[in-house]
C-alpha cells in the first residue's frame, strides 16, 4: 500500500469516527428523551438538547485525538480485524474516561448519567461497527475492475523483483502488476519468487504498451547509471499523462523518512533520520510549555523549601548553571539545585580513576562532592526540577535524550550524535531501565531507540513510567 493512500485511509478513518461519536451522542439523547417521556423505569425528562451540544462538541474532538496518539490511525488497511478491535476499544475506553473526566471538572451535572451510560455503550457499538463496513467496504470498492491501478515496471533486478512482490501483495487493495520492461539487448527471465508469470517486454514496446493497455502508472526500479539513458521514456510518460514512480535503491541506506519538498521552484529530495511530523512535533512542544508552566506555578512552595535547604546545607548558590548541548548540538545553561560542594568541578580530577560509567559519562556511586541535601534530592531526581524553567524556555522537552557536556560530545562517535538531533529531556528510555546504573552505549543505543519510534504516546507511556521509578528512587546515584 502507498503511503498517500495510506493517510487517505486514515483520514477516512477519522470522517467515520466522528460521525460515529456524532450519531452515537445524538441517538443515545433521542433515546433517553423518549424514555424520560414515557417515564421508563422512573426516569425524568431532561434537558435540551442545546445544553448537550458542548459535550457533543467535546466528545467529536477527543475520540479522534486519542485515536491519533494511540497510532489507531496508523496503516489501517494492513491491521487484523482483531486489532482494530482492540483498537477501538482502547479509544473508546480512554475517550469516555477523559470525556467523563472533564463534565466532572467542570462540574457538567445537567448532563444526564443515565444518557452517558447509554452513550458509552453505543459509541462502542457504533465506532466498531462503522470502522469493520469502511474498510470492508473501500477493500471491496478498490478491487472492482474498474476500480483497479495497473503497473508495468521498467527494470528486471533485485529491486524490480521487491517492488512487483509488493504490488502482488497490495492485489487486494486494487494494486495490478501488467509487465516488466527490460532495458539491454537481452531478454531477461521474469523475476523469480513472484505468484505467477508476466510478460517480459523490451523498452521499445513501451510506447506501444502505453496506447493499447490501461496503464496508469511506470515505476523504473534501476541503478542510476541506468536513468540518464531512460529519460526519452520518463518524457513521453509525462506527455501522456502516465504517473511514474522512481525506486530509489541507490541512495545511502538508513534514513527513515524519504520525501521531496521545494524550495520556492527547486524541488529537493530529503532523507532525514528523525522524526518529521510537524504537528505532532508541534503537539509534542506545545505540551512542554503547558506542563512547565503549570509545574512551576504548582511547585513553587517545594522550589522554595529546597533552596533553603541547599543554602543552609553548604556555601554557595542555590542553582547550579552547567553548559549542555542541547538539538542539534546548540549549547544552552542547564539549571539544577545545586547538589555539591562549590569547588566540585576542580575536585574532578581526582577523582577520574574512581569513575563507575563508561567514559564519556562520569558516574559515582558514592560521590564525595555531593552534600547530604544533594544526595537526598539525587535520589528523587529532585535537583533536575528546576529544568522546567530550560523545558519552558524551549532548551528542552519533558522526554529526549539527556544533555550532554560538550567534551562528552568530543568523543562521540559519529553514529552516536544522531542523539543531538532530538530535542533533550528530563526522561527518556534510559530513565526506565536503569538511570545512573547503565553503561554508555546501551544509553545511547536506548536514545536512538527512542528517535526512531518517537510518537505522542510513546512519551505519555515513558512520562507515566518514569513516576515510580523516580518516586522509588531505584538506579539513582
Amino acid at each position: 500500500m502507498f503511503s498517500r493512500r495510506s493517510r487517505n485511509i486514515a483520514f477516512s478513518c477519522v470522517l467515520n469516527d466522528v460521525a460515529a461519536t456524532a450519531a452515537a451522542f445524538t441517538l443515545a439523547y433521542m433515546i433517553r428523551m423518549w424514555a424520560g417521556q414515557k417515564g421508563w423505569h422512573h426516569l425524568t425528562p431532561i434537558h435540551l438538547f442545546n445544553l448537550y451540544l458542548p459535550v457533543l462538541l467535546a466528545a467529536v474532538l477527543i475520540f479522534p485525538f486519542l485515536g491519533y496518539i494511540l497510532g489507531a490511525y496508523k496503516q489501517v488497511e494492513l491491521r487484523r480485524p482483531r486489532d482494530i478491535a482492540n483498537d477501538v476499544l482502547k479509544m473508546a475506553a480512554l475517550g469516555l474516561l477523559t470525556l467523563f473526566s472533564l463534565l466532572f471538572l467542570v462540574k457538567g451535572h445537567y448532563v444526564s448519567r443515565s444518557f452517558l451510560a447509554l452513550f458509552a455503550v453505543l459509541q462502542v457499538l457504533l465506532l466498531e461497527t462503522s470502522r469493520w463496513l469502511l474498510l470492508i467496504g473501500g477493500t471491496w470498492l478498490r478491487s472492482r475492475p474498474d476500480q483497479r491501478r495497473h503497473f508495468i515496471i521498467v527494470g528486471s533486478g533485485a529491486g524490480a523483483a521487491e517492488v512487483a512482490i509488493l504490488l502482488e501483495a497490495g492485489e487486494r487493495f486494487g494494486l495490478s502488476l501488467m509487465a516488466f520492461v527490460y532495458i539491454g539487448n537481452q531478454p531477461p527471465t521474469s523475476p523469480a519468487g513472484l505468484l505467477r508469470a508476466y510478460p517480459v517486454l523490451p523498452k521499445e514496446q513501451l510506447a506501444e504498451l502505453l496506447h493499447k493497455r490501461v496503464v496508469d502508472e511506470v515505476v523504473f526500479a534501476v541503478d542510476k547509471e541506468e536513468l540518464i539513458e531512460l529519460e526519452p521514456l520518463m518524457r513521453q510518460c509525462e506527455q501522456e499523462g502516465v504517473r511514474i514512480r522512481i525506486q530509489l535503491d541507490f541512495l545511502p541506506k538508513g534514513f527513515a523518512h524519504v520525501f521531496v519538498e521545494h524550495l520556492a521552484h527547486v524541488p529537493l529530495l530529503t532523507l532525514a533520520s528523525t522524526p518529521q511530523n510537524d504537528f505532532a512535533l508541534f503537539f509534542k512542544r506545545a505540551v512542554d510549555v503547558i506542563v512547565a508552566a503549570v509545574s512551576l506555578a504548582v511547585l513553587s512552595p517545594l522550589f522554595l523549601i529546597l533552596a533553603v535547604l541547599v543554602k543552609l546545607s553548604s556555601k554557595g548558590p542555590v542553582f547550579f548553571r552547567q553548559t549542555r548541548c542541547g538539538l542539534g548540538g546548540r549549547y544552552f545553561v542547564l539549571l539544577k539545585f545545586r547538589s555539591m560542594v562549590l569547588n566540585a568541578d576542580e575536585l574532578l580530577s581526582d577523582l577520574s580513576e574512581l569513575n563507575e560509567a563508561e567514559a564519556p559519562l562520569f558516574k559515582m556511586r558514592n560521590d564525595p562532592r555531593c552534600t547530604k541535601v544533594g544526595r537526598w534530592m539525587r535520589t528523587f531526581s529532585l535537583d533536575e526540577l528546576p529544568q522546567l524553567w530550560n523545558i519552558l524556555r524551549g532548551d528542552m522537552s519533558l522526554v529526549g535524550p539527556r544533555p550532554p557536556l560538550p567534551q562528552e560530545v568530543e568523543q562521540y562517535q559519529p553514529w552516536q550524535r544522531r542523539r543531538l538531533r532530538m530535542r533533550p529531556g528530563l526522561t527518556c528510555l534510559w530513565a526506565l531501565e536503569g538511570r545512573s546504573q547503565l553503561r554508555f552505549e546501551r544509553w545511547t543505543r536506548l536514545d536512538l531507540l527512542y528517535i526512531d519510534n518517537w510518537s505522542i504516546w510513546l512519551d505519555l507511556k515513558i512520562l507515566l513510567k518514569t513516576i515510580p521509578t523516580v518516586l522509588s528512587g531505584r538506579g539513582a546515584h
